[in-house]
């Protein structure tokens, strides 16, 4: 059982969720389109697409082919927009490839950006920044309400809004969610706080410290009963205080999984060792990585 879910986890969600499975809505063919005529999406919500694991794919494209075509939207003579699928578009054109199987909607489609953007939020490993992003344009663009675009994406309400309030929190610590220095848990929890230089504080702190999601829902509480958070100094000086080796340790760690791991230690030397993923695939890459070392 457990050799089964691993292999499912290398293969990513789109193993999990076949051509079947998308309702796109009108007609649909199945075409080899050469790559030159093809061009992405400027709708789409996906901004970030590491080279790693572009490379990775398009060296499995080229040992076995795209085994699973891209949809594409047709928008002129022998010219398409990328639906869903711009990640085995970018790999194929890194592997040298011509042409790519895909599935061409042919039906007018005045809705094809909300199709696409729903499909990619459903369908890719987007960061949170990059989620709350497409569903505040989903709102802008087609005025939906929270529970309207709930029955669109498949969402509970409560989550979209939880989504949409990071919005709400100052740029810094968006992008710090964005490049993975924190994740959503620690996003969220600095909600509740109405003072952007509070909520940096408490952001610098949790860098500085590597402060747990429960540490972080601590400190706010503390803040709403009107204590305030350490300044950043205080932060950065109760770092160094930690054992050198640690500091050491916590940067080899860094390196080996190339993830911002986080390392937290009490007086005691009580502490505990985080290794972040944003992703089904970069929870393979860690779990191959400790493989090795065995």
């Amino acid at each position: 059982m457990a050799v089964m879910k691993r292999s499912a986890l290398g293969r990513g969600l789109d193993a999990l969720i076949t051509m079947d499975d998308l309702k796109t809505g009108g007609s649909s063919s199945i075409s080899e389109i050469e790559l030159s005529k093809i061009q992405p999406n400027p709708e789409q919500p996906r901004s970030i697409f590491e080279e790693e694991a572009l490379d990775e794919l398009a060296t499995s494209i080229r040992s076995l082919g795209v085994i699973q075509p891209i949809t594409l939207k047709e928008i002129g003579a022998d010219k398409y927009m990328i639906i869903s699928g711009e990640r085995r578009y970018r790999a194929s054109l890194k592997a040298g490839l011509d042409r790519i199987p895909a599935y061409i909607k042919t039906a007018a489609d005045e809705n094809v950006v909300e199709m696409a953007l729903i499909e990619n939020i459903q369908r890719e490993d987007l960061n949170s920044i990059e989620i709350a992003l497409a569903y505040q344009k989903l709102i802008d663009n087609y005025g939906l309400t929270q529970e309207k675009l709930s029955e669109r994406v498949g969402k509970k309400r409560a989550t979209i809004a939880n989504y949409l309030r990071l919005l709400k929190l100052p740029a810094e610590i968006q992008m710090g969610l964005k490049d993975k220095k924190i994740d959503m848990g620690h996003a969220r929890a600095l909600i509740p706080v109405e003072d952007p230089e509070i909520q940096l504080a408490l952001y610098e702190q949790i860098l500085s410290d590597g402060l747990s999601v429960r540490s972080v829902e601590e400190l706010v509480r503390g803040v709403a009963d009107g204590v305030k958070p350490e300044k950043k100094s205080t932060a950065k000086a109760r770092k160094s205080m930690l054992p050198e080796e640690f500091n050491l340790l916590k940067e080899h760690l860094s390196r080996f999984f190339n993830t911002k791991v986080q390392l937290a230690c009490d007086e005691k030397g009580k502490g505990r060792i985080t290794i972040p993923f944003a992703s089904e695939e970069e929870l393979e890459k860690l779990i191959s990585l400790l493989d090795k070392l065995k």
